[in-house]
């Protein structure tokens, strides 16, 4: 008799901890003398942890200890813990997670004889209050991501668990079904013997048992099935196997019956629900076999039944915390895409998606704090739940400030945009939250579309585009799909991904436009306009990429980049000394670049590598980006003006085109935008325009400023702008941009119609 270290005596301790060596530690050698291998084959002795692994294994081996029926004492039942802890630890710390090896816990445990009817739940509380405090993961997780999971890893223990008990029950019952066609085989030889035999194996089988003739009635079942379903045995037998149905019986069950009762089957298996006496719902694992007489007629039904209520409770509750939001309680992205692919599945009918996605959200969190954050997050949880009128709509939280509907049905569409209208009208009024009002906008895209024509992901994205295409138009409202729409998105996002590559695959290339002296016609110097030479799409101009290296950052180096090119060229013009007078380079600046701290020593850095003069560079700055900008900002073209580098103002005109704030901007020349002088281009002139001009460029001169002029496109043109005393022009009259070797090659050939 062996004593554990509560004081609990365990009879029968030797003759089953001698079966419990060969079966856990192999044979040879005494439990302390060899280490316990972890499932798997993994040593045991792990480096560092293993006193963390040891203090949860001792936690655990006391949780579980008395619910099982191991013949180990409770200091070698710990020892068996340790290496299934170190076990559970590498799965909880794995990247990516990976549950599944902790399936061989659940299974170590059922070969352990951990299957008393308590045991499985306390195996998974212990894991569950104690393995993150003992081995918590060993990088930075949020404790969401961390509770979920352990939540998978006691699924999976669970699993594990059942699996490895299903298997060894299967074995019983295949084991007890052999015996029982043994004992009624024998019965037809020796009808005495038999009977005692198979009394023996009916009445003493663990699980329940009962036989019935081909018609369904039951003629008997052993005390297990009887107290399986809390009633007598004389209160089952008689009744018809065909009179026990249950509403969440599955469609084949009684398909597999109708068939083995004919004869045509010999047996099948399933899991069945029955209603209990006292009107409880029983599961059970249910293997129905056929016996035939002599003749091979059809003559009994065997069935042997196994309790597994609380088990499939467990799935049950484990399924539910897998599938749906822990914040919320709505369904989560899981269960979101398992009930879309089926409605997408062909031979569906059509589907209607509403992806919703709060505007503003991330304010609330930054100036309210998480915990406010969060429960406006279940009120709107609650509004968008009562929106779902119909069964076949289904509202989700995908994560964050997202939710998602689904919708089947032939009018799909019309109800999805029903649906919108009436999510949008149940966050119109302000969420109130510790006395605060706190209101709610929305922006939803809607997809929708017949079943079998697209996959998730596709139908994700384009209710995705969608929602960021409302909320572009103001948000607080919905837009449906535009295949057109969804098409530039990804197009865009196409080139957006390409675009580093494209910097550092020298797939970027400059032009340079002619910028010329319009009292004699010679070419001052040029404008460098950035191209990218994609190699899929052909030459793209910069309205195409410019917006997507701003959005991305990249427009930083690359208009270093451009920078670097336009000087070398800069300074290749002067060193050929071609030109009658000096030659200068204008090169654009993004508000990215201006905003830059590393702006004027780049500029600077370029200037001197290059050996070019600062005189020759001039940087382009919109007029738009230098509105409202305070000493700070002006700074940077400030010192850069100092150096010698001029400034011009571009597109002047198209901002708040206040000129007295002229006076106070670094800058030395204002470039006219074309909107200005578009009514100059055929006689006469358009004396708006003409006054327009005229008294910008008297402004101008008076403030020290020359004046250059964008788009001038014909000869007439030309002449207003030279009589109005403009500078110099650019534009399609002179020149188109080309490469650097043209650049005094003018057309002065009319482009305008």
């Amino acid at each position: 008799m062996g004593t554990d270290c509560l004081g609990t005596d365990r009879p029968g301790a030797l003759n089953a901890h001698a079966q419990m060596d060969h079966d856990v530690r192999g044979p040879g050698g005494p439990p302390h003398e060899r280490p316990l291998p972890l499932p798997g084959g993994q040593d045991a002795h792990l480096p560092g942890g293993q006193d963390a692994l040891r203090r949860f294994a001792a936690v655990w081996s006391r949780a579980v200890y008395p619910a099982t029926a191991t013949s180990m004492t409770r200091a070698e039942f710990e020892d068996y813990l340790v290496p299934l802890a170190a076990l559970l630890r590498t799965a909880l710390r794995s990247q990516p997670f990976d549950p599944e090896p902790a399936a061989e816990v659940g299974a170590a445990l059922v070969r352990a004889h951990c299957t008393d009817p308590d045991a499985l739940s306390l195996i998974l509380g212990a894991v569950d209050s104690y393995l993150v405090l003992y081995c918590p993961p060993d990088r930075n997780l949020s404790d969401e991501e961390t509770r979920a999971r352990c939540s998978r890893l006691q699924h999976t223990v669970a699993a594990g668990f059942a699996r490895a008990l299903r298997e060894r029950t299967l074995a019983e019952q295949e084991a007890l079904s052999r015996a029982a066609l043994a004992a009624q085989a024998e019965t037809e030889r020796a009808l005495h013997t038999s009977e005692e035999r198979f009394r023996a194996v009916f009445e003493g089988a663990a699980i329940g048992v009962g036989i019935a003739d081909v018609e369904g009635r039951i003629m008997d079942v052993n005390d297990a099935l009887s107290r399986m379903f809390g009633t007598n045995a004389a209160e089952v037998t008689g009744r018809n196997v065909g009179e026990m149905v249950h509403p969440d019986d599955s469609p084949d069950v009684w398909g597999l019956y109708s068939e083995l009762v004919r004869g045509e089957r010999d047996y099948y298996r399933v899991e069945k629900a029955y209603y209990r006496g006292d009107g409880s719902v029983l599961w059970t694992d249910l293997s129905v076999a056929l016996l035939r007489d002599a003749h091979g007629r059809p003559q009994y039904q065997l069935a042997l039944m196994e309790d597994i209520t609380e088990r499939r409770l467990l799935h049950e509750q484990l399924r539910y915390e897998a599938t749906h939001d822990a914040l919320t309680g709505l369904p989560n992205r899981t269960l979101f895409f398992e009930r879309l692919d089926r409605a997408l599945a062909p031979g569906e009918d059509r589907f209607g998606v509403c992806y919703l996605d709060l505007d503003g959200f991330k304010a609330v969190n930054d100036s309210l704090g998480h915990a406010v954050g969060d429960r406006l997050l279940v009120a709107v949880a609650e509004r968008l739940r009562s929106c779902a009128e119909e069964p076949a709509e289904l509202v989700a939280r995908l994560g964050g400030d997202e939710f998602v509907a689904l919708l089947t049905g032939p009018t799909a569409q019309e109800d999805a945009a029903a649906l919108a209208r009436r999510m949008l009208a149940a966050l119109a009024e302000p969420v109130r939250l510790d006395g605060r009002d706190l209101s709610v906008r929305a922006s939803i895209g809607i997809v929708d579309g017949a079943s079998g024509e697209s996959g998730a992901a596709e139908v994700l994205r384009s209710a995705d585009i969608t929602m960021y295409r409302a909320k572009a138009a103001g948000g607080n409202r919905y837009e449906l799909a535009d295949a057109d729409s969804d098409a530039r998105v990804i197009a865009r996002h196409s080139l957006t991904n390409c675009l580093p590559a494209a910097l550092d695959n020298g797939e970027f290339f400059i032009e340079y436009q002619p910028l010329v002296r319009l009292n004699d016609g010679t070419v001052r110097g040029a404008e460098a306009l950035v191209r990218w030479l994609h190699p899929v799409h052909g030459v793209l101009g910069p309205d195409q990429f410019i917006p997507l290296a701003e959005s991305t950052g990249l427009i930083v180096p690359l208009g270093r980049w451009v920078l670097q090119e336009a000087a070398r060229q800069a300074r290749a013009w002067r060193s050929e000394g071609t030109n009658e007078g000096p030659m200068r380079v204008n090169v654009n600046l993004s508000p990215s670049q201006l905003r830059h701290p590393s702006l004027v020593a780049d500029t600077v850095a370029v200037l001197d590598s290059s050996g070019l003069d600062p005189s020759a560079l001039c940087l382009e700055v919109t007029e738009n980006a230098l509105i409202g900008a305070d000493e700070e900002e002006l700074r940077p073209l400030r010192q850069l003006a100092d150096l010698g580098v001029d400034i011009a103002l571009d597109d002047f005109g198209t901002g708040y085109s206040n000129l007295s704030y002229l006076r106070r901007l670094p800058v030395s020349t204002l470039k006219l935008d074309r909107s200005f002088t578009r009514g100059m281009q055929r006689a006469p002139a358009d004396p708006v325009d003409v006054k327009i001009v005229e008294g910008i460029v008297s402004l101008a001169h008076t403030l020290d400023l020359s004046v250059t002029v964008e788009g001038v496109e014909t000869g007439t043109q030309a002449e207003h702008l030279r009589v109005l005393g403009c500078d110099t022009a650019q534009g399609w009259y002179y020149a188109r941009p080309g490469p650097p070797e043209r650049l005094h090659t003018l057309s002065l050939v009319d482009a305008a119609s």
